[in-house]
């Protein structure tokens, strides 16, 4: 997917109408807000919102809002708060002293809910949710009025403070907003904008036992809050009309605007709260950040960066138009982070031992080995060389085909950093298996000797057995059937039962011995791993695969 927006070079429809709002006076500043439920965590889709709101905020000098939508204490918890503050500091987005909760203006809601009252504005009504649903009408039948939309002010006032007093069951009565039972707009037929709901709250406790509904609180906060523009994304387009509603009958002074983009989707991916939610409580995953998952603390996890969330982010664009965009982009834009950034060490994830029967067997060198060689500010290391060795089993064949440039017998390959080395035989147990290669060395050809008498065509990497550190690795693929598509016909997932790999005994050189959890390399003709931040310790190391070396995706110039 071509990038649609180069933000460094024009600006997005966005950028266009705050410009022309700030040169004709309609604000004098800019201030943006991210506001999600706390009713999970956050996933790859959320991050575009929160650096669109944040970056727009630092571009325009303005400020940017954190606030929790929490006005349905049904799905949420405190552990979600947390998980979402920190998913937002570690994409580097500050909201300084700006942390709000809807539930801190429940007392101006619902002064603001008496107001709409006396105006004449919003109603007491005694319908069902399915009755509601059936007077509403259709997109091409107009709504019919409820019984109850003419009840007298000083009759809403009183059975509103009744349900605020909590004198009437769940779903026995709402507060509807009187605006057009045949509007062309399903959301302006008289929406409802309280109901009663008895249930406790993890901000206000069970102080209230009525909860006002997104469409009617969301307004107020930013009006509140005094922001500006308040961006969302495409499903809201359609309520913008109910949004402006709300703060001019409120009569906010500088209403805020309301502005749509599309959302940020990923080809054959999970995001879904629900969806997510059952892997979780199925067991399936290793809870909401499993580095299958493509939530921000799965990410993170897995080793993603801020920096190659933020590529990704810009590489997307900001338009007005649905689309999805691979994976493979995202893999594309880790590897680009970390190509320069990152040291380079020699890992064994399938170990067979090579031994060179002509090194001496008490003997050990240091090699000077370059961290990362496209990019020398990382320095160097020392990595230590003697007779046993560990290389990946992939690297040696009994009967190879033809151009494979590895170890087999009476061939010669080079010892990346080290020697060149001959394989001149091996053993296998009792199955036939492989256990044992046996190879010559020609000391001659010392890396950095200048030697030039002959070249090979074969390189592999390898690890001193006496100095390796064994690890385990958890090599990660898409958690669905990415060539079956990513539901059944029944809904349920398509789940890939290759999802997770994990190998107890590999072999990895001495140089991660200090590594700390979230730690990045990249294993030299592997891929880019991270230390787990959850589970690797030095006495058990555990590396997460963040991305293979290769990919499928190219950047269009």
């Amino acid at each position: 997917m071509e990038a649609e927006t180069n933000i460094t070079e024009s600006k997005n429809f966005i950028e266009q109408i705050i410009d022309k709002d700030l040169e004709e006076g309609r604000f004098d500043h800019v201030q943006t807000r991210f506001p999600p439920e706390p009713n999970g965590y956050l996933h790859i889709g959320h991050a575009k919102s929160i650096l669109l709101n944040y970056g727009l905020a630092q571009e325009y000098h303005g400020k940017f809002n954190m606030r929790f939508d929490d006005t349905n204490p049904t799905k949420e918890k405190e552990e979600f708060v947390n998980s979402i503050l920190d998913d937002i500091r570690w994409l580097g987005a500050d909201w300084e002293d700006r942390l709000f909760f809807a539930s801190d203006y429940f007392e101006q809601m619902y002064e603001a809910a008496v107001k709409l009252i006396k105006k004449g504005k919003a109603y007491v009504c005694d319908l069902s949710a399915e009755e509601i649903r059936k007077y509403r009408g259709t997109l091409t039948e107009p709504g019919k009025n409820s019984p109850y939309r003419d009840r007298s002010i000083e009759e809403n006032l009183e059975l509103f403070e009744n349900m605020k007093n909590g004198m009437y069951q769940d779903g026995e009565k709402v507060l509807r907003a009187k605006i057009d039972m045949s509007s062309s707009n399903i959301n302006m037929r008289d929406p409802v904008i309280y109901r009663v709901a008895h249930m406790e709250h993890h901000n206000t406790g069970n102080k209230w036992c009525i909860y006002p509904m997104y469409d009617f609180a969301h307004p107020i906060e930013d009006a509140i809050e005094k922001v500006t523009h308040s961006i969302c994304t495409l499903e809201f387009e359609d309520h913008r009309p109910l949004y402006d509603w709300v703060v001019r009958e409120l009569e906010y002074p500088n209403p805020p605007r309301q502005i749509e983009f599309a959302k940020l989707y990923l080809t054959n991916v999970v995001t879904g709260k629900r969806y997510i939610k059952k892997l979780v409580e199925d067991g399936i995953v290793d809870g909401w950040d499993d580095p299958r998952l493509v939530s921000i603390a799965a990410l993170r996890r897995r080793g993603f960066t801020p920096e190659s969330i933020k590529m990704f982010v810009e590489l997307c664009g900001i338009s007005k138009s649905q689309s999805s965009v691979d994976y493979a982009m995202l893999e594309y834009c880790i590897r680009e982070d970390l190509n320069l950034k990152k040291p380079r060490i020699m890992a064994v994830l399938d170990p067979i031992k090579l031994i060179i029967d002509n090194y001496p067997e008490d003997q050990v060198e240091w090699f000077d080995v370059d961290n990362n060689v496209k990019n020398p500010e990382l320095g160097k290391r020392k990595v230590p060389f003697c007779r046993e060795l560990y290389i990946d089993r992939e690297d040696f064949m009994e009967e190879p085909p033809k151009k494979y440039f590895r170890l087999y017998p009476g061939n010669e390959v080079r010892l990346m950093n080290a020697y060149f080395v001959t394989c001149v035989d091996y053993i296998k147990d009792e199955t036939g298996k492989v256990v044992e290669i046996h190879c010559t060395y020609d000391p001659e050809t010392r890396s950095g000797s200048g030697f030039t008498g002959r070249k090979v065509k074969g390189t592999i990497h390898w690890v001193s057995a006496k100095h390796a550190v064994q690890a385990e690795v958890r090599l990660y693929e898409n958690i669905v059937d990415e060539e079956k598509g990513k539901l059944n016909e029944d809904g349920s997932l398509n789940l890939n039962p290759n999802s997770l790999t994990v190998l107890k005994d590999c072999y990895i050189e001495p140089s991660i011995e200090n590594v700390k959890p979230e730690d990045k390399f990249q294993f030299v003709r592997t891929g880019y791993f991270c230390a787990d931040m959850h589970d690797y310790t030095p006495e058990h190391p555990v590396f997460n695969r963040i991305v293979s070396l290769k990919s499928s995706f190219r950047l269009s110039k």
